[in-house]
């Protein structure tokens, strides 16, 4: 499929105007996702679920939400139940996880449910045309806004997001015999001008100090001439604004990713970037502008000191798998287990939810994903959180 032309025009024009004929990777890769006209998150119609270009977790059920739901209702009464208890999700997609938390919520924690304040930050028009239709039932419950609406200060509840922050635009980098040096995005010459790299010396120092910040010394001569990875200083800038928000309370974060130590490794030599079409994953970011999917891996070490640094505590970080056992999937899956019915379709239908429990958990492909918790301004006893205990075995 060619570019978006609406995107590619933007692009070019951006190029253009650039006073050295190009921009930094993060700049394109912030155009390429979220331009209002051409992004790959803001205009294309189907870009979630079986039907779109990559599945989450919300995708495989209601459990996902339904388990998350009764983590929050804990984190309300821990709080002393506050009224109003917010809860502000971010990049909430067609609105799966909020749907399922709301009814979740209504039907099993009435005490919470009439405190709830749900807040949704959305850049997608789209995808909030489809939440807005799915959450019609709780129209009086939600509310859409910007990160910039939210007053500092001001938010008693949690803060969270899954599958949000592997997408806010990194800066990618090469080691070279002259030091760091970044990726930058230009035009070829010639009459289709085909979009090509360069590398030069790095638009900002904050690039280098990035690795100080979280422990990496590019003097290790792991980090040989060719070495290529990125940096997250989107997601920096996003957890700053996250922790003004919150007053006291939670921010929960769930995305695929590794601590400094693993993400920064001699396995990982040419970074993480990968790039989503129609549920096949490739590393070309310059193929299908616009219509395609432009990620990172997380480098939870970084939002776990750019929290602290911001006023935040970790409470703990795990996979996604134990979280969800410790919050009660083991429970789900024996009882599903206990199924005996002479109803072929009742027993399919059983074995058909199993495996999608078992996605969730699985520590090759979702369960691996880290969830981290992070407080502000928590009594001891509101620090330790169900998701974050050992679960029992099944």
């Amino acid at each position: 499929m060619p570019h978006n032309p609406v995107l590619y025009e933007v692009l070019r024009d951006r190029i253009h105007q650039s006073p050295q004929g190009r921009i930094p990777f993060a700049e394109f890769m912030e155009l390429a996702l979220y331009h209002p006209q051409g992004g790959y998150y803001t205009t294309k119609d189907a870009i979630l679920g079986f039907e779109g270009d990559f599945v989450t977790s919300a995708h495989l059920g209601h459990d996902f939400g339904e388990l998350i739901a009764t983590q929050f209702a804990e984190m309300w009464a821990h709080l002393e139940r506050p009224n109003p208890f917010a809860l502000v999700e971010m990049g909430a997609g067609q609105g799966l996880i909020a749907a399922d938390v709301l009814s979740t919520l209504q039907n099993h924690f009435p005490g919470c449910f009439a405190a709830l304040d749900f807040q949704i930050v959305e850049k997608s028009d789209q995808l909030r045309v489809a939440q807005e239709r799915r959450l019609s039932p709780w129209a009086g419950k939600v509310s859409w806004l910007t990160l910039e609406d939210i007053a500092d200060d001001s938010i008693t509840g949690c803060l969270f997001s899954n599958e949000l922050v592997d997408a806010l635009p990194v800066h990618q980098v090469v080691i070279t015999e002259s030091g760091l040096q970044e990726v930058y995005v230009t035009l070829t010459d010639g009459p289709d001008s085909p979009v090509r790299e360069v590398v030069d010396a790095p638009s900002t120092p904050r690039l280098a100090d990035y690795f100080t910040f979280v422990g990496i010394d590019l003097a290790d001569a792991q980090y040989a001439p060719g070495y290529r990875t990125e940096v997250h200083l989107a997601a920096l800038g996003w957890m700053k604004t996250v922790a003004a928000k919150l007053h006291r309370g939670y921010v929960l974060t769930i995305d695929y990713g590794y601590p400094a130590s693993r993400y920064y490794s001699r396995a990982r030599a040419q970074g993480t970037l990968q790039c989503y079409y129609q549920h096949a994953h490739h590393n070309d970011p310059y193929s299908h502008l616009g219509y395609q999917d432009i990620t990172a891996h997380v480098n939870f070490t970084a939002l776990e000191r750019q929290g602290e640094r911001c006023g935040l505590e970790t409470l703990g970080a795990t996979q996604q798998g134990m979280f969800l056992m410790a919050l009660g999937l083991g429970d789900r899956l024996t009882a599903l287990g206990q199924i005996q019915a002479s109803d072929p379709a009742t027993v399919n239908l059983a074995i058909q939810r199993r495996d999608r429990l078992h996605q969730l958990i699985n520590p090759m492909g979702l369960g691996n994903f880290v969830v981290l918790v992070q407080g502000k301004g928590l009594a001891d006893r509101a620090k330790t959180l169900k998701g974050l205990t050992v679960p029992p075995l099944i």
